[in-house]
C-alpha cells in the first residue's frame, strides 16, 4: 500500500472563463459568447493557479487542449505551449495536459513540440493523449475528415472506428519519433516518409526528429471504453481514470494489470501506471458544500452531457447508464465522481478509492465550470492542507 506522504497529488483545470449563471436550465451553452479580453484572463488566471499549484507542494498541474469554445468552457487551445510558459515560472512542478487530442495533431510536429516542451523544463512534462470529445475542434483541425463517435452512439460508430484507426497510427509515429535515432512508419493513412522525395543526390529513406528527449518521458491517455482497456497497457501507457462509477473503475484498473502482464509479461503493483482524477468540494459543512457544488456540477454536465461523458456512470440495474444520462449531483456523488463535504468526508471518500485501488497517483478537478479561480485555488488549498494530512 502507497502511504499517504508518497501520493502523487495533480491539479486538473478545464481552463475556463468564470460564469455568473452557472446551473442547470438557462442560458443554453451556445447561446453565451464571451469576450476575448474575458478569454485571455481566464488564460492569465490559469497560469498563475498552476504557479499557486507549485507553491502548495502539488506534484504535477494538468492543462488542456481545445479549440473555438466562444462559450467559454475551455479555452486554452494548446497545453504543451501554455505549459512552456509554466515551466519557465516554477522550478518543480509537472505538468500534462488531459489531454492532447491526437487526431488533431499531425503526430511529428506534436512529437517534436512535447520534446521541445520537456527537454526545456528539465524532464517535467508528460505526454496525455486522447481522441477528442468535440466534432467542431476535430473536424476543423486535421485534412483527414476526422469525426469524433462513441460506442454508445450506433450513428457515430464509424467516425469513431475512423478516429480510432488515426489516432493509433499517430501515437504509433509519435512513439517511433521520440525513441528512434531514424523512424519511418508505413501505414493504412501515413507514409512517413513519403516516397520518391529527392534530397542530395538520394532519395529520403527515413527520419529523424530534431529534438528528441533529453530525459525520460511518460505517456497517460484517457480510458473510458472496452477497446481503449485493450490498447493501451500493450503499447505501455499509463492509464488515466475519470467519471466513472468507482466499481466500473476498480473493474478496468485491475483489467488494465492484467493486460499489461499479458503483452509484458510483467506483473504491476496496484498503483503503477495508472492514475484516478476525481473532483472535489470541500466546506465547512455538507450543506455548504453541497450549495457550493451543484451550479458548476450542472454546468459541466449541461456542456458535456450531449457528448455522452455519463456512459460511465452505474445505472439501477448495475450496468452503465443508458446514454443521454444528465446526472444529478447525489447521482454523482453515489458514483463518487465528484467527493462532497467537509475535509473529514472528503478524506474518508478518498481513503475508500485509496484502499480499493491502491493508487500512487491521484489528480483532482478543483474548478467546477464557471468557478473563479479564487475559488479552484481555495480548493486545491483546502485538499493539500486540510484532506491530504488526514490520508493513510
Amino acid at each position: 500500500m502507497v502511504a499517504a506522504q508518497d501520493l502523487k497529488l495533480g491539479a486538473f483545470f478545464f481552463g475556463g472563463v468564470e460564469m455568473t449563471d452557472a446551473g442547470a436550465g438557462a442560458p443554453n451553452p451556445m447561446d453565451r459568447r464571451y469576450s476575448n479580453e474575458e478569454c485571455w484572463k481566464a488564460t492569465v488566471d490559469y497560469v498563475n493557479s498552476a504557479i499557486e499549484a507549485e507553491r502548495l507542494g502539488y506534484d504535477s498541474f494538468w492543462t488542456t487542449e481545445h479549440h473555438f469554445q466562444y462559450e467559454g468552457y475551455e479555452v486554452i487551445p494548446n497545453g504543451i505551449l501554455i505549459s512552456t510558459w509554466i515551466a519557465a515560472q516554477t522550478t518543480r512542478l509537472r505538468f500534462g495536459s488531459m489531454f492532447n487530442v491526437v487526431p488533431q495533431w499531425n503526430p511529428m510536429r506534436l512529437a517534436e513540440d512535447f520534446a521541445t516542451l520537456h527537454n526545456l523544463s528539465g524532464g517535467r512534462a508528460m505526454l496525455g493523449v486522447g481522441r477528442g470529445t468535440v466534432p467542431r475542434e476535430v473536424l476543423h483541425l486535421n485534412d483527414k475528415g476526422v469525426s469524433i463517435g462513441s460506442q454508445d452512439n450506433p450513428d457515430q460508430q464509424a467516425a469513431d472506428a475512423f478516429n480510432r484507426e488515426i489516432f493509433e497510427e499517430s501515437m504509433e509515429i509519435v512513439r517511433r519519433a521520440l525513441t528512434q535515432e531514424t523512424f519511418s512508419f508505413h501505414g493504412e493513412h501515413f507514409q512517413l516518409p513519403l516516397p520518391g522525395i529527392p534530397d542530395r543526390g538520394s532519395t529520403v529513406q527515413d527520419l529523424t526528429l530534431i529534438p528528441r528527449p533529453l530525459y525520460p518521458f511518460e505517456i497517460w491517455q484517457a480510458v473510458t471504453s472496452p477497446p481503449t482497456l485493450d490498447y493501451v497497457p500493450v503499447v505501455d501507457h499509463g492509464a488515466v481514470f475519470w467519471n466513472q462509477h468507482y466499481r466500473f473503475i476498480e473493474r478496468f484498473w485491475n483489467t488494465y494489470a492484467e493486460n499489461y502482464t499479458a503483452a509484458h509479461g510483467v506483473e504491476l503493483e496496484p498503483h503503477e501506471k495508472r492514475m484516478l482524477v476525481v473532483s472535489v468540494r470541500i466546506e465547512d459543512t455538507m450543506e455548504e458544500a453541497r450549495a457550493s457544488a451543484l451550479p458548476g456540477h450542472d454546468e459541466f454536465w449541461k456542456f458535456l452531457g450531449p457528448y455522452g461523458w455519463s456512459r460511465g456512470y452505474m445505472g439501477p440495474d448495475g450496468k452503465p447508464s443508458a446514454p443521454g444520462l444528465i446526472p444529478t449531483l447525489d447521482e454523482s456523488i453515489e458514483n463518487k465522481t465528484i467527493l462532497v463535504g467537509p475535509p473529514e468526508k472528503v478524506a474518508e471518500e478518498v481513503q475508500f478509492l485509496k484502499d480499493l485501488l491502491g493508487f500512487e497517483s491521484l489528480t483532482i478537478f478543483p474548478h467546477l465550470l464557471g468557478d473563479s479561480y479564487k475559488q479552484a485555488d481555495e480548493q486545491m488549498a483546502r485538499f493539500k492542507e486540510q484532506v491530504h494530512p488526514l490520508l493513510t
